[in-house]
């Protein structure tokens, strides 16, 4: 299967969290918390069209200023999510700023904010450039279970955790993984194009198998273009397969119903990236400063069935211990 998201971390595991995905065949991405950006490529930061903010501690949200800056005077929409309290702590970093001048600006740079709280219901804003970014449309919202995020091929789902303050890790899903085999559609006359968008699609959304496929045959074949049933190219030409799955949680104390949360969220993730803040043998502190140990993140990737770790979020004072942190996880994670 080609991985769809391409999931990397923009700092080091020392400094602030920051987890970028990048779309295979799709000039967009997604951000997963707003840490310090500078470790990525302006052309990397424009193809952001959502950001999933765990909660609003600098080391998470000093990025939105970079952010700003690069969108600003751009036609761009771009949707942030956070904690109870986000969309006010949004206004009011906004707010910081004098915008006298956007007024007379040609594009309309939009953020539309919206937080979760912990019983499922949120808030939403919408600040537009050209009105001085004040906060419009402000509205109650309702979300179904732990889905805040869904579109045709994907969705974002959320567990609120307890870091002293509610502290939010997310996952990413691909619904389905629908893979074309260019050499069955050879042997079928057809011939690789923008239709197969259109198959992708009715696939995802489960249409009825005999629902016609404007398919494009190969050049010198005689016909431009030919109906096929959508069951006759699932049959022959496709295979669909489970699609990814990230997850993404840090900053959270290691309680029983943090642990439940993070592995029922995380469940067959294939990429898991979990703080691992200190190492076991300061447990207490980590409890004190609710972060979790190297070993508690490891043990919660085992039950949860991760795929892959990556941990991060190490604390400085343990700067020269990354491989020790990271075997500490691994042993956990293991079953060792």
């Amino acid at each position: 299967m080609t991985p769809v998201f391409h999931p990397t971390l923009v700092n080091s595991p020392f400094e602030d969290p920051c987890v970028y995905v990048d779309f295979l065949f799709s000039r967009r991405a997604m951000l997963f918390d707003l840490g310090t950006l500078s470790g990525l490529p302006p052309r990397k930061i424009l193809r952001i069209g959502h950001v999933f903010v765990s909660h609003a501690h600098i080391d998470h949200f000093i990025g939105f200023d970079h952010l700003m800056r690069l969108f600003l005077g751009r036609e761009k929409r771009i949707h942030i999510f956070g904690p109870p309290g986000f969309v006010d702590q949004v206004w009011h970093r906004l707010a910081s700023y004098t915008w006298n001048l956007v007024y007379s600006y040609d594009s309309d740079f939009t953020i539309i904010a919206s937080e979760i709280h912990p019983d499922g219901n949120g808030l939403s804003s919408e600040f537009h450039c050209l009105h001085g970014f004040k906060p419009e449309n402000t509205m109650a919202r309702r979300f179904t279970g732990d889905l805040i995020h869904e579109e045709e091929g994907l969705s974002v789902r959320v567990a609120v955790l307890d870091h002293k303050i509610a502290s939010l890790a997310f996952s990413l899903e691909e619904k389905l993984h629908v893979n074309i085999m260019k050499n069955r559609l050879d042997e079928m006359g057809l011939a690789v194009g923008p239709w197969l968008k259109e198959l992708k699609q009715a696939i995802m959304r489960g249409d009825a198998d005999d629902m016609p496929i404007r398919a494009t045959r190969h050049a010198g074949s005689g016909e431009a273009g030919t109906n096929v049933s959508l069951k006759e190219l699932r049959e022959r030409a496709v295979r669909v397969e489970a699609g990814q799955k990230i997850c993404y949680v840090t900053d959270a104390a290691f309680t029983a119903e943090n642990a439940e949360r993070i592995i029922a969220l995380a469940r067959g993730a294939d990429y898991l990236f979990i703080e691992a803040a200190f190492p076991e043998t300061e447990a207490a502190r980590a409890g004190e400063r609710s972060h979790l140990t190297a070993r508690q993140a490891g043990e919660l990737a085992r039950r949860a069935g991760a795929a892959r770790v990556v941990p991060f979020h190490f604390s400085p004072r343990y700067t020269g211990q990354e491989q020790e942190l990271g075997e500490e996880l691994e042993r956990a994670w293991q079953g060792g």
